[in-house]
């Protein structure tokens, strides 16, 4: 039976229904036509013979009374545990492989999962919201006991009807083994989006009601406490309520537990990712509606405390915006360092103003157990953020600085000619002392060795146990220190002008809880500075809404533009190098770090290689050579792993290259670069025999892949040693006569584009097969991009761009990406894709018009579908986009503990030119107090190869690089770095095996854009001529992800 024939029926069938319970037809008709169609064809069925049989299983709500209005178009559902009995996992059957035993368990956790959870709701309901309104005398009125349980009766309606349908789909889960698609088919629907945002919006609201409800009723504080102190588990009515909230991210846990125990070709392979897809929009949503409602009663808290007329204006209007905000310890410092005094504030970072301010908590002491207490907040001070500057220990300027709250100025003691700042006074001046009593007791060693009589605990040994007990204190010193500066937010904020009229400055110091806090404020501090540049100020304009901007900070922020001396740009790619020469504070306000490989056509008509540093703010030059013939593309090669070369049977060289950068030029050759610094070492070239230009390269653990203008793909296999590909043999497969313009790895194959179709070619036999990608043979696939389970590719032609599943390279949706009429040139008709790339959930778009737009993809194991909005660049180019690039980088772990070393900064302030330390020759005292220090990237000085660190001047650097005898200093396993006046020009050393194994935590990321030109879209402007514009590389900067 049809979908449309069988709403006919339920539409007659209600109609009948309603004439003989005498009840008029609209609201029976129309709400439950609307809960079917919302609906699957099985549960158009079950309400069809509920309706018809006189069922008690739909219910009216009782809309008597107050009762909401808008809780009418929701249905009561009834269960029966005897006709709907809860889902259960039958006893396992026997011959079940390891996955299936392990799905049939992640299957149970769901199960129980969501049996807890309706657990929990019932409760809210029975425990908490029935008692209330059957009290004879009411605690709280009925509109309040509304406002605080809002919708949790429809959330537990819409998961009682999923208990429903996944009790039916365990029953048969040993026969079909497929849960996805009843998730999209549950969480899909809007009516649970409508539903969970309501809850969620209101969820601040009915927080502080609980809260000032039992500051003013102490009958429904003991209420409270009596239903705690009933409870078995003693959860509180706030754990029950913020259950709703924590749903959706423990489903996505399960599910991609689940997706990662089905094998490749099972039947729920495309609808748990497409379930995952769901779910993660569905989360997503939610947590920007939260976001926004939080930031909404923040500011509202905020604004009633303030007295300041123009301050409390600024927090009313609808332009103020809460970017972050914290609890931080503001701590006063003496001439000593020691602590005066330490208070708790809250920070408040708005989107153009910093506001300080104290923190009153008022209620009963055993309220905070029950129900978060908001405090209530008076200002202590604020200032504009463009006059707010952080500054590490080390980095202050000449101008007045006082303490806040302190009657002197700073002492200038702590800073001595020639000596680092390493921290706060006291640590610093304890480390002094420290070091100058090593340097004693070493020359007491030398003198105890030359005695001429033997003497109980006076001898060498004895006296190097003193130089090794003295070095541990002075590494725990220098973790502290390290722990402080990792943990201590410095703002230099704007003072009054004194007597004179000079403008002077005020430090306050903050402790953060951890290292990864006092990140997140520097980046925050960082970016929202940025978004009140012209350029951000609109940045993005949304692609549905005509005249419609986006907030600034929660777009990517355009940092800038800059040029490029060159007749073309061909392609672009991201070197990610960590540089140990950069600081705390630096490393959360730079680019992803790294280098920027450009490929370019210089003036001179050859192929060139240009190398920009992402190591500051804005990228700037470093190097460029010269290739020959036209660089086409390029590709980055990180260095294998010990497991990788282990898994593949590689022998381990004893000398690793590190990461390389592969170079395809118009004449066939194939160039091995050195990424490792921006020598830009050639290690090896391939020629091609036909010499046929190489279109595009990508690798993967074993290959490397060259796709040729004559439809032909050359596969390279790595040497005998693991580091380097080995020309010869080298393996040819044909997949078509039209040009390879796009290749993509995925795990045990590559995709290449030839014309209008995609061959797929099987790594282990070479094994081809091709399907269509477009209809149109005289289209080809220009682009390939590939996110979780999908694939989506730009053609040659036309504004569409397309996405495929990676397993069953089925079409699942096509997006046309043409922009308003009004942002084309004349004789601009249509917009031609011509770069593509995938970002921290954003598919950028570059477009032949110069034009770039972003689109909101999935980040997780699902399938990339295009679920929002798109947006369009108000920063384009004059000519076409020729690439757009992904830089993206990792924190190095160290950096973020706290006993990591911190970079440190001399009293001159900078970094000067210097020549490179030798190593034999040169004294740590002879060394320029301009220069840069060795760096190493180690958890303590314990890692310090060579022998025992010494306080004494005349040591050697040849100290910190020998060899030692002590078990406790063994060979560096980690990056050294020499002595340099440039960050850019250093020298990499064996990287640490333990580097790949560690997760990392911040990750730092980037889009780089190349092509002719830069101008501003305009409603009334047009962008100007491309011929005549000169290449320009523009950069937009994400948040940190924490």
């Amino acid at each position: 039976m049809s979908c449309a024939k069988l709403l006919s029926q339920l539409h007659t069938g209600f109609h009948l229904q309603a004439q003989q319970n005498g009840e008029s037809t609209p609201w029976t008709v129309h709400q439950l036509m609307k809960a079917a169609r919302n609906g699957t064809k099985d549960s158009l069925e079950k309400t069809k013979i509920a309706v018809m049989r006189k069922v008690p299983f739909l219910h009216r709500k009782d809309n008597s009374g107050n009762q909401a209005e808008d809780d009418a178009g929701y249905l009561d559902v009834m269960l029966s545990e005897v006709k709907h009995p809860p889902p259960e996992l039958g006893p396992m059957p026997e011959g079940l492989s390891s996955q299936q035993v392990l799905r049939r368990h992640i299957l149970g956790s769901i199960i129980q999962s969501e049996r807890n959870y309706l657990e929990s709701l019932k409760r809210i309901l029975q425990e908490y919201q029935k008692p209330l309104l059957e009290m004879e005398s009411r605690i709280l009125s009925l509109r309040k006991i509304q406002s605080i349980f809002y919708r949790v009766r429809e959330i537990l309606q819409c998961h009682s009807m999923f208990q429903i349908a996944l009790a039916s789909r365990v029953a048969e889960w040993d026969v079909s083994e497929k849960i996805g698609d009843l998730f999209v088919a549950s969480f899909s629907k809007s009516m649970v989006l409508d539903v969970y945002s309501d809850y969620v919006n209101n969820f601040t609201n009915a927080m502080a009601l609980i809260k000032k409800a039992c500051m003013s009723k102490p009958a429904f504080l003991e209420f409270l406490k009596k239903k705690q102190a009933s409870s078995a588990d003693r959860i509180t009515l706030y754990g029950l309520m913020v259950k709703p909230i924590q749903r959706f991210p423990q489903f996505i846990l399960l599910l991609q537990d689940m997706l990662k125990n089905t094998p490749g070709g099972h039947l729920d392979r495309l609808p748990l990712q497409l379930a995952l897809t769901e779910l993660e929009t569905l989360a997503e949503k939610l947590n920007e509606q939260k976001r926004v409602a939080d930031q909404v009663a923040e500011i509202q808290q905020l604004a009633r405390s303030v007295s300041d007329r123009g301050l409390g204006k600024l927090l009313s209007s609808e332009q103020s915006q809460l970017v972050l905000c914290e609890t931080l310890t503001e701590s006063v410092y003496g001439e000593r360092g020691q602590v005066l005094k330490s208070k708790e504030r809250k920070l408040f970072l708005l989107n153009d103003t910093l506001v300080c301010a104290n923190v009153n908590i008022k209620g009963p002491p055993d309220l905070s157990s029950l129900v978060p207490v908001g405090p209530k907040y008076t200002i202590k001070w604020s200032a504009p953020l463009l006059q707010v500057q952080v500054v590490e220990v080390g980095q202050e300027n000449s101008q007045e600085t006082l303490f806040q709250h302190s009657g002197f100025r700073r002492p200038n003691n702590s800073t001595i000619a020639g000596k680092m700042v390493l921290g706060p006074p006291r640590l610093y001046q304890e480390l002094q002392e420290l070091q100058h009593d090593l340097s004693v007791v070493e020359e007491v060693t030398l003198l105890v060795g030359t005695l001429q009589g033997t003497y109980q605990n006076l001898n060498t040994t004895v006296a190097q146990d003193w130089c090794l007990a003295l070095q541990r204190l002075i590494r725990i010193k220098e973790d502290q220190i390290q722990n402080a500066n990792k943990c201590r937010l410095r703002l230099l904020l704007p003072g009054r002008p004194d007597k004179s009229g000079r403008p002077v400055s005020f430090m306050v110091v903050f402790n953060t809880p951890s290292p990864l806090s006092k990140i997140s404020w520097v980046n925050r501090l960082h970016l929202a500075k940025m978004a009140q540049r012209q350029e951000n100020t609109p940045g993005w304009l949304s692609a549905d809404d005509d005249g419609k901007t986006k907030a600034p900070f929660w777009c990517p922020l355009f940092a800038c533009h800059m040029p490029v001396f060159a007749i073309k740009l061909e392609a672009g790619l991201h070197n990610p190098v960590q540089s140990a020469l950069l600081g705390f504070s630096t490393a959360s306000t730079s680019l992803p770090q790294g280098y920027l490989w450009v490929s370019l056509q210089s003036y001179a008509s050859q192929g060139q290689i240009e190398i920009f540093s992402l190591h500051k703010s804005t990228p700037y030059a470093v190097r460029a050579f010269q290739v020959g013939s036209p660089a086409l593309c390029l590709e980055y090669v990180p260095e294998q792993s010990l497991a990788e070369d282990a898994e593949q049977g590689l022998h381990q060289s004893p000398i690793g290259l590190g990461s390389t950068i592969c170079v395809g030029c118009h004449d066939g050759r194939i160039l091995v670069f050195s990424g490792v610094d921006t020598t830009a070492q050639c290690l090896l070239t391939f020629t091609n025999p036909h010499g046929c230009p190489v279109l595009c390269l990508k690798h993967s653990s074993r290959f490397l892949f060259a796709g040729l203008r004559d439809g032909t793909v050359l596969m390279f296999t790595r040497k005998n040693g693991g580091k380097l590909w080995d020309p010869e043999p080298c393996t040819r497969v044909k997949v078509g006569s039209k040009p390879v313009q796009a290749l993509l790895v995925l795990e045990d194959s590559v995709w290449a584009s030839c014309g209008n179709w995609v061959a797929v070619i099987e790594g282990s036999n070479l094994d081809t097969q091709r399907f269509e990608a477009h209809q149109d043979p005289l289209v080809s696939i220009s682009h390939m991009v590939r996110s979780g389970g999908g694939v989506w590719m730009a053609y040659s032609e036309g504004s569409s761009i397309r996405l495929f599943h990676t397993e069953t390279l089925e079409l699942l949706q096509e997006i046309n990406v043409s922009t308003r009429p009004a942002f084309l040139s004349s004789g601009q008709q249509t917009i031609r894709v011509t770069s593509l790339i995938i970002c921290q959930g954003l598919l950028w778009v570059g477009t032949a018009q110069g034009i770039i737009i972003t689109l909101p993809v999935p980040k997780l194991e699902g399938i990339p579908k295009v679920t929002g909005k798109g947006m369009i660049s108000l920063n384009a180019h004059c000519g076409p986009v020729d690439f757009l690039v992904a830089a993206s980088s990792a924190l190095a772990p160290e950096l973020l503990k706290r006993d990591s070393f911190e970079d440190v900064d001399l009293q001159d302030g900078g970094v000067d030119q210097a020549e490179p330390m030798s190593q034999e020759h040169k004294t740590l005292a002879d060394v320029s107090r301009r220069s840069v220090l060795l760096r190493y990237r180690l958890h303590s000085t314990a890692g310090l190869p060579g022998r025992l660190l010494t306080a004494k001047p005349d040591s050697t650097s040849a100290d910190l690089v020998g060899a030692t005898d002590s078990p406790e200093h063994g060979l560096e396993d980690g990056t050294i770095y020499g002595l340099s006046d440039d960050p850019e020009v250093w020298v990499r050393g064996r990287t640490s095996s333990r580097d790949n194994a560690r997760k990392d935590r911040v990750v730092s990321a980037a889009v780089i854009s190349g092509g002719r030109g830069f101008h501003r879209l305009d409603e009334g402007s047009l962008g100007g001529d491309s011929s005549a514009a000169e290449c320009t590389l523009m950069v937009w900067q994400l948040p940190l992800t924490v």
